[in-house]
């Protein structure tokens, strides 16, 4: 689970400073840097017995450092279409990643092509953040948190959790979990996990979490609930899949959160992802470059369904090339 592109799962659930900035759950990303160096081990432990034999804790543990390799290890970047649902309605966008962090482009609403006003405010949206050096420094900054934070969550859960076996299918092996009542939960990540329980599915081939989904199963109280608080029966969903050999990328996020910050502000985190069409982009491509594959991709994809406005646009690649 890569960090860095939004898979952030507890970038609402975290802590009141982290709550604050809900609404930008979906900077998920990724799961670059997701969903450092860490405490943990940095790349799968060998055993001297088989993975039949092993704990369930170990089996974790394994995946867990197995992730964080893939972390380090990993620089890919990827173009990729994601369907989410918005204020009510099904909003289909095109994302594509770079060096310089990535960037999304509106296509449809409610399974309609976006109108030719519309495809201009895309675009005046996209010609400013490629221009404007201090927006690009803001979102690299948080999706740099984003990483930070993914990666203390994944340090804590072999320690705050305790597993068990539940099913298996062929080399998907399910681990349910609940807090493990030994852990002093000293972190804010850890304070917000260590109230869950739930499950995980792993893939013990390529140690890589498959899927992972839990549920608050109390509310959780910051500074005695005086800074905030996040209910009871919050819960999340992430699912992961091998999109190309040896990548695996984020390709489902469900996230349920309501809580309230110093008695002051209502939190109602709902997103709700769908992540498809992942082909693979240069790893040196630069944000002017992303936003002229984004699009061109644009063009193409509305040449083929017909929409007549997306084929004469262009703006955004000429505009930055002069730039």
């Amino acid at each position: 689970m890569r960090v860095g592109k939004g898979t952030n799962i507890l970038n609402c659930a975290s802590a009141p400073d982290a709550l604050q900035n809900c609404s930008a759950l979906h900077r998920f990303t990724r799961t670059a840097a997701l969903f450092g160096s860490l405490i943990l081990l940095l790349s799968p432990p060998v055993y001297s017995q088989s993975k039949s034999d092993l704990s369930a804790n170990e089996v974790l543990r394994c995946a867990v450092a197995g992730e964080l390799k893939a972390q380090a290890d990993d620089h890919s970047h990827w173009m990729y279409q994601v369907k989410s649902q918005v204020a009510g309605k099904e909003v289909v966008k095109l994302v594509i990643e770079s060096k310089d962090g990535e960037i999304d482009r509106l296509e449809y609403v409610n399974g309609q092509p976006i109108t030719e006003e519309q495809q201009k405010q895309e675009e005046q949206r996209i010609l400013n953040l490629v221009h404007s050096p201090d927006r690009q420094k803001k979102r690299q900054r948080a999706q740099a948190e984003d990483s930070d934070q993914t990666t203390r969550m994944f340090k804590v859960l072999p320690d705050a959790l305790t597993v068990r076996y539940g099913q298996r299918n062929g080399d998907l092996v399910e681990l349910l979990f609940e807090p493990n009542p030994n852990y002093h939960a000293w972190s804010r990540e850890a304070i917000v996990f260590h109230e869950m329980e739930g499950r995980i599915w792993i893939n013990t081939r390529d140690n890589r979490l498959a899927e992972i989904e839990g549920h608050l199963r109390r509310t959780v109280k910051f500074g005695g609930g005086l800074l905030g608080y996040l209910d009871k029966g919050g819960e999340f969903t992430v699912q992961q899949a091998e999109v190309a050999p040896g990548h695996w990328e984020v390709t489902f996020l469900h996230v349920n959160m309501h809580g309230k910050i110093l008695f002051l502000r209502t939190i109602s985190e709902q997103q709700h992802e769908v992540r498809t069409d992942y082909r693979q982009v240069p790893s040196d491509l630069s944000l002017v470059q992303a936003a002229e594959e984004l699009q061109k991709e644009s063009t193409i994809r509305s040449a083929q369904s017909g929409r007549g406005q997306g084929a004469k646009s262009g703006n955004v690649a000429i505009a930055a090339r002069k730039k």
